[in-house]
């Protein structure tokens, strides 16, 4: 019986089911003794560990001694050392495998040791090494299976590498074999395996490489063929670069020309960008006939809504231009004019989502009592109702105001029970012990915010028994304002992945552009904007008014709808320890994360942090 179950979780294990394979061995484990006991233990780690479920492995493996020798040495060794690597400790994991490759081994063995002796170089960001050992691996690996499996591994720990570590590593290496995965490696990383500078560089690769192993998962990867080689040659850049707003047009420039600058190597034939100042020009309607006069074959821009606006109603887009603003919604978009802006009502209609797949089916509202307030409000409705959510109730408050209790009583509730109790003791006609109670039937609050009153209204409606509700927002509770965020705990708001959750392929740019341009640091996800904006171009031009494959960027995940509108799925973050940590970004992990402490961190404010990121950007 034991025989046959065994076999069983081997072919769980080889069809990829490794949670299952992983409960199979820990059920034979039960039932067996002495050194079968530990075998099957061992086995059933190294399946926790390739299902990624970190605490379950730590907690078998620790019921089972560091065996002295004989086949379970290497089986205990390897599982040791893959969880060194969990916890990002590569050079613990090198110290137990390095002299483990140089004994003689089943070739079983000998595969895993080789593999997470690669993986530990990849996180000691030595690709080259990396690639070394996966090449050599693949050599006593005997079938195409294993063959694909092996290369898909290697792949992906080349895409979470840093695409300079990988650029200096194929300039030094001398083999060819080695040099041609550094080299597609580094333009994944660099790239994100998207838009004109992927597209082509794998082009240019495939034609110096046509026989390299890579060349498998380029296959895979399925690239969309009518995109290669198809860019315009010339870009059109209409900002503010004088005036009051010419910081915000700077931003997205450095932004803009970041993204540009980081493709243009894949490209054949470069792009010339040129830049045009609005206000300079005569106002958009000039600057864009100015673009186009000059030969522009794309045009990005205009920033300012009213400037939107104008170009909308003065042109027939004989050249496709994309806006870096929304036209109002009443207003119709001419064919070729399409819409990219930071909208916060595509943030507020992730919070509606984020609620319900976090199991949330009824909740409130508190907004500002502004027209921005209201925006928020009614895209969160629509959007949460639309998909089966019930909003109970909400309130207004006015910004400014220190004291949010009428507001917030109001809204959970409490003012009705402190009215029971005012009537029961006047009836009684004595004094009673009396705790006030919130309603029952809401299960979250969706809080329209900026930091300076988050943190006011998050300590008051934990004063007001409220404390214990999940509470979501948007970026704008999310300040950069130097100042500690404590007060903040617990609450969960979308936001750009450029600022919370960076992919590998933007994951330095980051702080590389608050290196350089430090005065912007608040203004960083204009940054974003102006990243993505360069690389939304060959998208769109390719599209031609059809249908643009969704862009993975630095601002969300992006999509084109039938109106012209750029719209953004965002990322999620919660503060914890008055900290921002990223939240999962597409599992549904029940509900939020519970914050475990008050304590944050303050930092003291400096020059740049007089007013709120988006102060200038709510209504441009």
């Amino acid at each position: 019986m034991g025989g046959s179950n065994e076999n069983r979780a081997e072919r769980m294990a080889r069809n990829g089911d490794h949670a299952l394979a992983a409960s199979a061995y820990m059920g034979l484990a039960v039932d067996a003794m002495g050194s079968e006991r530990d075998r099957y233990t061992l086995l059933a780690v190294e399946q926790y560990l390739d299902a990624g479920d970190e605490t379950r492995a730590s907690s078998a493996l620790g019921g089972v001694a560091r065996p002295s020798g004989g086949d379970l040495l290497p089986l205990w060794t390897t599982n040791e050392a893959a969880l060194h690597l969990y916890r990002g400790n590569a050079d613990a994991a090198l110290n137990l495998l390095e002299p483990l490759s140089r004994q003689p081994l089943q070739r079983r063995d000998r595969l895993r040791a080789e593999a997470l002796r690669a993986d530990a170089w990849i996180q000691k960001q030595d690709p080259m090494r990396a690639v070394e050992l996966m090449t050599q691996r693949e050599t006593w690996v005997t079938d195409r299976r294993g063959i694909e499996d092996n290369r898909s591994r290697l792949w992906q720990g080349l895409l979470v590498s840093r695409p300079q570590v990988l650029r200096s590593a194929a300039e030094q290496s001398l083999d060819p074999l080695v040099r041609g995965w550094l080299t597609i490696g580094s333009l994944a990383a660099s790239t994100g395996q998207q838009g004109v500078g992927w597209n082509n560089g794998v082009v240019r690769w495939r034609t110096e490489n046509p026989d390299h192993p890579a060349n498998m998962i380029l296959g895979d990867l399925e690239l969309p063929e009518h995109l290669l080689l198809d860019y315009p040659r010339q870009i059109a850049l209409l900002l503010p670069l004088s005036g009051g707003n010419a910081s915000l047009g700077r931003t997205i420039q450095n932004g803009f020309l970041g993204a540009y600058f980081a493709t243009a190597s894949g490209l054949d034939d470069r792009q010339s960008i040129r830049i045009y100042d609005v206000l300079a020009e005569g106002g958009a309607s000039a600057a864009y006939a100015s673009a186009i006069a000059d030969g522009a074959e794309f045009v990005v821009g205009p920033l300012l809504k009213s400037n939107v606006t104008e170009l909308a109603n003065d042109i027939l887009v004989p050249v496709p231009v994309l806006t870096l603003n929304n036209l109002p919604d009443d207003t119709l978009a001419p064919p070729g004019l399409y819409q990219f802006s930071l909208a916060p009502e595509d943030e507020a209609m992730s919070a509606a989502q984020r609620a319900l797949s976090d199991g949330y089916g009824r909740g409130v509202a508190l907004v500002p009592n502004n027209a921005w307030g209201r925006r928020l409000l009614t895209s969160f409705t629509t959007e949460f109702e639309g998909l089966g959510g019930t909003l109970l109730d909400y309130r207004t408050y006015t910004p400014g105001k220190q004291d949010f209790s009428n507001e917030i009583e109001n809204l959970m509730g409490l003012t009705g029970s402190v009215n029971r109790y005012q009537r029961l003791r006047a009836n009684i006609g004595g004094a009673l012990q009396f705790d006030p109670r919130r309603r029952q039937d809401t299960e979250f609050i969706f809080l329209a915010t900026d930091a300076a009153a988050g943190r006011l209204l998050k300590a008051q409606l934990k004063f007001h028994y409220s404390g214990d509700i999940p509470v979501y927002s948007t970026s704008s509770v999310n300040a950069f304002d130097g100042r500690s965020n404590t007060d903040l705990n617990g609450i969960m708001f979308a936001d750009t992945p450029w600022t919370i959750d960076p992919q590998p392929w933007i994951e330095q740019l980051p702080a590389q552009f608050a290196e350089h341009w430090p005065e912007e640091r608040r203004r960083t996800r204009l940054h974003a904007m102006g990243y993505d904006a360069y690389n939304l171009i060959a998208s769109l031009y390719a599209a031609r008014g059809g249908n643009m494959d969704e862009l993975d960027g630095a601002t969300g995940t992006l999509f084109l709808d039938a109106n012209g509108r750029i719209h953004r799925r965002l990322a999620w973050a919660q503060f914890q320890r008055g900290e921002a940590v990223a939240l999962p970004r597409q599992e549904n992990i029940g509900g939020p994360i519970q914050d475990v402490s008050e304590d944050g961190q303050i930092v003291a404010p400096d020059a740049a942090d007089d007013s709120p990121w988006d102060a200038g950007l709510q209504e441009l």
